[in-house]
């Protein structure tokens, strides 16, 4: 049997949309604005930066508000029990800063994901991305290295992670996803998700 390491994604996989659960908490509609509506990634990063800015909203703030964002009801005890089966690592888009008052939530797993440039003031000046199609590219680095990936997604960004593996499932997708690749498993439940990873090692 081969090393196996579970591959999961983070937004509506464990946590809610980062983004839509801070617009909600901070009171700031503007930033419901997902890649749906701007599929330039680079420009959605910088109009989100821009409205902090503007609304003069730091570091410290902006993880203040997050902090009161919760994971999915059920997120945590599924981790725990996968992290009991199988390495496990989440690999999002999200950034390190942003991510962290829910990684603490869910007992400090591994996240793979993009870091914030923040300025001395705490002001978010930037940002940096650690690779290209991160999620595929850090799947393909953990196969080099000889381990057999099982990944699950809800996103159209996942997919490539998920063909790339060994297994994956779709998790909490959208009518569209499941309809489109049938040849996924998709489940709604975390038993059935964590039964799923355990058949497949």
């Amino acid at each position: 049997m081969g090393m196996n390491v579970a591959c999961l994604d983070l937004e509506g996989v464990l946590v809610p949309e980062i983004w839509i659960a801070f617009s909600e908490a901070s009171g700031i509609p503007e930033l419901r604005k997902t890649t749906r509506d701007e599929p330039d990634y680079d420009k959605l990063m910088n109009y989100r930066i821009e409205i902090l800015n503007e609304r003069g909203l730091g570091l410290k703030e902006i993880q203040d508000t997050i902090a009161k964002i919760d994971p999915l009801p059920g997120a945590k005890e599924f981790l725990d029990e996968l992290r009991d089966t199988m390495q496990t690592i989440i690999i999002s888009d999200t950034f390190e800063q942003f991510a962290k008052p829910l990684m603490q939530k869910l007992g400090m797993p591994t996240l793979f994901c993009n870091t914030l440039e923040v300025a001395e003031d705490g002001r978010i000046t930037g940002f940096k991305m650690r690779c290209d199609k991160s999620k595929l590219t850090t799947v393909k680095a953990l196969q080099s290295c000889g381990f057999d990936t099982i990944a699950t997604g809800d996103s159209f960004n996942d997919l490539a992670m998920i063909q790339a593996s060994k297994a994956g499932f779709l998790f909490r997708s959208t009518e569209q996803i499941k309809a489109d690749y049938p040849d996924l498993p998709a489940y709604e439940e975390y038993s059935d998700l964590l039964a799923a990873f355990k058949a497949a090692q």
